[in-house]
C-alpha cells in the first residue's frame, strides 16, 4: 500500500513553503515519526515527520515550491525495513534544474555528464559536483551500472590524468597581441541558486513599502556618555541579579515607547482610507539570521521594564537565529528598531517594515569631537534614523518624535520617570 506525504497547514497565512532539505534519500526505508523533510517558508523552516513506516519515493526535490496541500511524497507501506540495515542518514541534495517560467536553479559546477549521468545516487551526485568530476571520471561499479558515493571517493583519491591541451596552431603561435588587449586569468564561473521563501518574502514587503507609503527619513545624534556610565556602574549586579546582560537595546526601546507615547500617530498605520491607531505598543526587533532578516515582535513595551525588555530581546534573538521563533512572533508590529550598528554601520535610511508608518535605525556608536559649553571634547556619539510614512505622520511630529528619544537617552532618569 501507498501512503501519500501532504504539505501540512504551518499557520493561517502560510500558502506556500519550498523543499529545504529532504533527510531520507529516495528509495530509503523511513519509520514512524523520523524527519522526512525541511519545509522554508516564509516565516520559518518547519520539519515534516512521516506518519507511516516505509519505502520513500520522492515526488518534489529540493527547491521545488509546494503548496499546503501538495503530496511531496509517497511511501509505500507494505516494505519490511531491511534487516541490520538502518535508514539512510541525511543527505543534502542539489535543487533539481527548472526550466519553469518562474525562475531557475542550476549549480556553479558543471552537473556529471556522459553516459552513466543519469545514474549518480543522490549522494555520489552531490560528492561529484563538489569535486568538479563527471560521469566520465568515475568507474561505476553499484547495480546497473549505477555511481555510488565510494566510487566518487575513489575517483577523488585517484584522480586520472587530464587531457593534454591541443597544440597551437602556427598562426596562433605567431600572431601578435593586440595593442590594449587584457589578459583575463583565473575563474569567471557565475552561479545561479532560487531565493529561499524567506528572502523572496522580504523582497516582496520591501519593494510593497517602497511603492506604497510616502517615506522620508530624518536624522539626529545622541551622546551616549550617560548610557556607558550607567552600564559601566550597574553592568555586573544587573546581571547577576536578573541573569541577562545590560544592554543598549533596552533604553532604545524604552525611549522608544516613551516618545510613541507622546506621538500616537507613529504607533499608527495606513489602512485603504482609515487609519489604523493601537493603544499598545507591540515593537519589532529585527535581528539577522543565517536564512536572512527576521523581526520577532515583543508584545505590549510600554508595560515592560529595561530589565523585562532585555530579557525579551536576548530569549526572541536566541530563537530566531535557531530558527525556532513561532510563526506569530513574526507579524503584529506597529513600531520596528533595526541596529545596523553592530555591523559597523555609520548612517543608514532603514526602509519600513509595512503596514507600519515609522522605523528607528541605530547605527554604529562613535567618539566625535562635540561641543559642550564653550569647551570642544570626545564624546560618544550615534546618528539615528527616523523613516516615516509622510502620508500620516507630519515632518514636525517625526522631528519631534527622535528628539524625544534624543532626550530619553541623554538623560535615563527620565525614562524612570517617564517625563
Amino acid at each position: 500500500m501507498s501512503f501519500d506525504v501532504k504539505v501540512p497547514s504551518v499557520g493561517e497565512s502560510v500558502q506556500e513553503g519550498m523543499i529545504h532539505q529532504w533527510h531520507v534519500e529516495e528509495g530509503a526505508f523511513i519509520d514512524v515519526d523520523e524527519v522526512l523533510v525541511e519545509l522554508e517558508t516564509d516565516k520559518a523552516t518547519v520539519e515534516i515527520v512521516s506518519e507511516k513506516a516505509g519505502i520513500v519515493k520522492r515526488l518534489k526535490n529540493e527547491g521545488d515550491v509546494v503548496a499546503i496541500g501538495d503530496t511531496i511524497a509517497s511511501i509505500d507501506t507494505s516494505a519490511k525495513a531491511p534487516a541490520g540495515k538502518p535508514a539512510a542518514a541525511p543527505q543534502k541534495e542539489a535543487p533539481a534544474q527548472s526550466n519553469g517560467s518562474n525562475g531557475s536553479a542550476t549549480n556553479n559546477v558543471s552537473a556529471p555528464s556522459g553516459p552513466a549521468a543519469g545514474s549518480f545516487s543522490p549522494a555520489a551526485r552531490k560528492l561529484a559536483e563538489e569535486h568538479g568530476l563527471s560521469a566520465a571520471q568515475i568507474t561505476a561499479t553499484g547495480p546497473k551500472g549505477n555511481i555510488l558515493k565510494e566510487d566518487v571517493l575513489k575517483a577523488v583519491s585517484n584522480p586520472q590524468p587530464a587531457a593534454k591541451p591541443a597544440a597551437p596552431s602556427p598562426a596562433a603561435k605567431t600572431a601578435k597581441q593586440a595593442p590594449g588587449f587584457q589578459t583575463i586569468t583565473g575563474s569567471r564561473d557565475i552561479r545561479r541558486e532560487k531565493m529561499s521563501m524567506m528572502r523572496r518574502t522580504i523582497a516582496r514587503h520591501l519593494v510593497k513599502s517602497q511603492q506604497t507609503a510616502a517615506m522620508l527619513t530624518t536624522f539626529n545624534e545622541v551622546d551616549m556618555t550617560a548610557i556607558f556610565a550607567l552600564r559601566k556602574k550597574y553592568k555586573e549586579s544587573f546581571k547577576e541579579k536578573y541573569g541577562v546582560g545590560l544592554g543598549f537595546m533596552g533604553f532604545f526601546l524604552k525611549a522608544s515607547v516613551e516618545a510613541l507615547k507622546n506621538f500616537p500617530m507613529i504607533n499608527a498605520y495606513v489602512d485603504g482610507e482609515e487609519i489604523i491607531h493601537h493603544t499598545y505598543c507591540d515593537v519589532g526587533v529585527a535581528v539577522s539570521s543565517n536564512r536572512g532578516l527576521m523581526v520577532p515582535v515583543i508584545r505590549n513595551v510600554e508595560n515592560m521594564s529595561i530589565q523585562n525588555i532585555e530579557s525579551a530581546i536576548a530569549d526572541v534573538a536566541t530563537r530566531a537565529r535557531a530558527g525556532k521563533i513561532a510563526l506569530d512572533e513574526l507579524s503584529g508590529g506597529t513600531f520596528t528598531v533595526s541596529n545596523g550598528g553592530v555591523f559597523g554601520s555609520l548612517m543608514s535610511t532603514p526602509i519600513l517594515n509595512s503596514p507600519q508608518s515609522a522605523i528607528l535605525g541605530m547605527h554604529k556608536i562613535e567618539k566625535r569631537a562635540v561641543v559642550i559649553g564653550d569647551d570642544i571634547v570626545a564624546r560618544p556619539m550615534m546618528y539615528l534614523a527616523l523613516s516615516y510614512d509622510h502620508r500620516i505622520v507630519d515632518g514636525k511630529e517625526a522631528v519631534q518624535f527622535l528628539v524625544k528619544i534624543k532626550e530619553g537617552l541623554e538623560d535615563p532618569s527620565r525614562l524612570l520617570l517617564g517625563i
